[in-house]
């Protein structure tokens, strides 16, 4: 595994991301689906339990599950197998692997259908949905395995948005999903490569990604949708009202970043992502897999982790 050599802590990349994301995920969940004057009247402000599903502190959602089954679809066949992956996501609904009590909860509407088309027979590239309307968050929310891969094997510009837009694609195979993959790509990229401070290196990754983008669409409109990314400085100083929070696609990966560069610290921007409100849980996991990978793992609240349910297993699946 590689290190970023500005982290104070030794832990690799993997360790440093996807407990980022299930702890954001699991911090989230208690008021998933809430709106942001319910959740703000109340305001999360540590790892709590019960709410919108009545589950134990510490409880992560499909988000996790899902990005764990992709994890260790490529542990075990070391890259990229989209059938390998698929399998594990029917077992993950079927029979609650990959979950924090054996059974799935929580589940997409987008991400069920194409699970249940693959069941049903739909080979890989026709069970994802491609309308406008299937730009849910559900590929985005475990999208970074996928690109944790990319990264360590230095792929290049095009076969990793290649990767990642096939791994996105087999739930949510619309482009427009497909680029907010891509763009957390070069986010993530951004991240443990460039020197300098957070939002110079987001502001270098997004900068390289629409650049891709401009170069590989035949059509442009549909990169449109994300012109508030470009500039990660006017961004920060967009006020939280103009801030969704909600299931698609394009407000969640929105969410998370400017909940990252609004703050200055792994807690802080993980209290900030989930108070957003409305689809918490997957604007926390988001937002986590940056700050994770960005603040290190052990600026991971000691509290919020000790919580967390199997985090023994799941740490063991980061090695």
């Amino acid at each position: 595994m590689k290190y970023n050599a500005d982290r104070k802590s030794a832990d690799n990349i993997w360790l440093s991301g996807i407990m980022g994301v299930v702890v954001g995920d699991a911090l989230g969940c208690p008021v998933q689906f809430r709106s942001r004057e319910e959740v703000q009247a109340d305001p999360v402000t540590t790892m709590i339990g019960h709410g919108t599903y009545d589950m134990p502190v510490g409880t992560w959602t499909d988000d996790s599950s899902m990005t764990l089954a992709l994890l260790d679809s490529i542990r075990d066949k070391g890259g990229i197998d989209l059938q390998d992956i698929m399998n594990r996501f029917v077992r993950w609904i079927r029979n609650g692997e990959y979950t924090p009590f054996g059974e799935a909860f929580d589940v997409g509407h987008g991400t069920m259908a194409a699970i249940v088309r693959y069941m049903k027979g739909d080979d890989l590239q026709s069970c994802g949905g491609t309308t406008e309307r299937d730009n849910g968050n559900g590929s985005l929310m475990r999208i970074l395995p996928a690109c944790l891969y990319a990264y360590e094997n230095k792929l290049t510009d095009e076969e990793a948005v290649s990767i990642i837009h096939q791994v996105a694609g087999l739930t949510h195979n619309h482009i427009r999903g497909q680029i907010a993959c891509g763009l957390y790509y070069f986010c993530v990229r951004g991240l443990l490569d460039e020197e300098g401070s957070l939002v110079e290196r987001l502001q270098k990754g997004i900068d390289d990604g629409f650049r891709f983008y401009e170069e590989f669409l035949k059509d442009s409109s549909e990169l449109s949708h994300y012109d508030r990314l470009r500039d990660m400085k006017m961004f920060s100083e967009v006020p939280e009202p103009q801030i969704k929070s909600s299931g698609y696609v394009v407000d969640t990966i929105e969410a998370a970043i400017w909940s990252i560069i609004t703050t200055d610290s792994f807690k802080s921007c993980e209290l900030k992502a989930v108070n957003l409100g409305d689809d918490s849980d997957t604007v926390g996991a988001i937002a986590g897999g940056l700050a994770g990978l960005f603040y290190g793992y052990d600026a991971i609240p000691k509290e919020w982790l000790e919580v967390i349910q199997r985090r023994e297993w799941i740490e063991e699946l980061c090695k």
